[in-house]
């Protein structure tokens, strides 16, 4: 009898340790991969840059701001880890400021997902999933949804000969999603 206590005693802790083991693996592995997201679309649509704001918040005026946005680099998305399509264009504002502006993105949804302009060439398949953070990249920000249409200022100082591509990086994982090559 002793030795059946002793032993369903040991088989208790054992469940324990275990359930308190896949616990501790759930509560890190679920912030870690977000498994939801694979279910979960994030559509924005937000219109073109058209006259952007000073720093009061307001547009500007005057025979500049009448000019319009004039598009300088375009390029279309490739896949990679993730079916991705959409388009991407580099646009100059009547002040001088940039934004990229992607378009009809559809792709993946998924943790820690960034826009990023790269110096790397865009390479079509596998070959070209992990190139982007091999050289200089400027972060954009995080993308704001993985459907629609969407804006992001590019820094003054960020000279776009050195930067020729755009690619919606996981910085989670460190896989492209989908990537575009910019041309004039």
């Amino acid at each position: 009898m002793f030795k059946y206590l002793v032993a369903t005693r040991a088989r208790r802790r054992v469940a324990w340790l275990v359930l308190t083991a896949g616990v501790a693996v759930v509560a890190v592995a679920l912030p870690l991969f977000q498994p939801w997201k694979l279910w979960v679309d994030e559509t924005v649509d937000e219109p073109p840059p058209a006259a952007v704001a000073d720093a009061a918040g307001t547009a500007s005026a005057g025979p500049r701001a009448t000019a319009g946005p004039v598009t300088i680099a375009r390029g279309t998305f490739v896949s990679h880890e993730h079916d991705t399509t959409g388009t991407v264009r580099v646009v100059r504002g009547p002040d001088g400021s940039r934004h990229l502006r992607i378009e009809d993105l559809d792709t993946s949804n998924g943790p820690a997902l960034k826009v990023w302009l790269t110096d790397a060439p865009v390479l079509a398949g596998r070959d070209g999933w992990y190139v982007f953070d091999d050289g200089r990249h400027v972060d954009l920000g995080a993308l704001k949804g993985n459907k629609g249409s969407q804006n992001y200022p590019i820094p003054a100082g960020v000279d776009l000969s050195a930067y020729r591509s755009v690619s919606i990086w996981c910085a989670r994982f460190r896989v492209s999603f989908g990537a575009a090559q910019l041309t004039d």
